[in-house]
């Protein structure tokens, strides 16, 4: 799926000329990268901000309309104001055929109605992670990765190497190599065994019915004193 992004170049720069795109309901923006010089940009804001509520727009080789020229880039970073929705800058960078990129690309989670551990097992799974960085040509870039939790086993996990990569993709780590991707865990608390023969379970009895050990205690008939004896004359 192809995005594009229309966008012309930005001669005034400044943080008075951004202020006064910004109220002109424009996004300044740099695109940078490759053997070309870096180059000021402005955008219209809406179409931008819409686009960029699309998952795709933030893991995809984006194509850049500059002026009417095209270029393949990718979103690097953007800036939103502190509490209006609006997008106050953004840069992208230039791709190279030949050169591989690093971005972080979103996982989507199949079929964990389908596991045992949900269906039977009463757990619960549990997204430790939602993205990953990879390293990858531009004509290999996934614009997601699934990953499978039909077999995920109750008290287990999922880890990055089990996770099946497309071609030509391989993970970029920071820290451990193998981190936990999903999990399956039971919810706490030990069940309430079933009552022996078919007795009711004293959650089931009135309380008026129920002894205390105070009544048990008072239900034993009272042991007889002993008989006074005589004095002896």
């Amino acid at each position: 799926m192809k995005i594009e992004v229309t966008a012309s170049t930005r001669t005034l720069q400044g943080t008075g000329a951004s202020r006064r795109l910004r109220r002109a309901g424009k996004v300044p923006g740099v695109v940078y990268g490759g053997e070309t010089p870096a180059a000021a940009i402005e955008i219209d804001h809406n179409p931008l901000f819409h686009a960029m509520r699309k998952e795709a727009f933030h893991a995809s080789i984006l194509e850049l309309m500059l002026d009417g020229v095209a270029q393949r880039v990718l979103l690097r970073d953007y800036q939103m104001h502190a509490f209006k929705q609006q997008i106050q800058h953004i840069d992208f960078q230039r791709v190279e055929e030949n050169r591989e990129i690093h971005i972080r690309v979103p996982f989507h989670f199949v079929n964990a109605d389908q596991s045992q551990a949900v269906k039977f097992g009463g757990a619960t799974v549990s997204h430790i992670m939602n993205d990953l960085e990879i390293a990858c040509l531009p004509k290999d870039l996934p614009e997601f990765i699934e990953v499978d939790l039909k077999d995920i086993a109750a008290g287990h996990a999922i880890h990055i190497k089990d996770v099946v990569l497309p071609t030509g993709v391989r993970v970029v780590t920071h820290g451990s190599d193998n981190p936990v991707v999903a999990s399956a865990n039971v919810p706490g608390g030990e069940k309430e065994e079933a009552p022996v023969d078919g007795a009711p379970a004293a959650a089931d009895v009135p309380a008026s019915a129920q002894k205390k050990p105070a009544d048990a205690a008072a239900a034993k008939p009272a042991a007889k004193s002993a008989a006074p004896k005589k004095d002896k004359k």
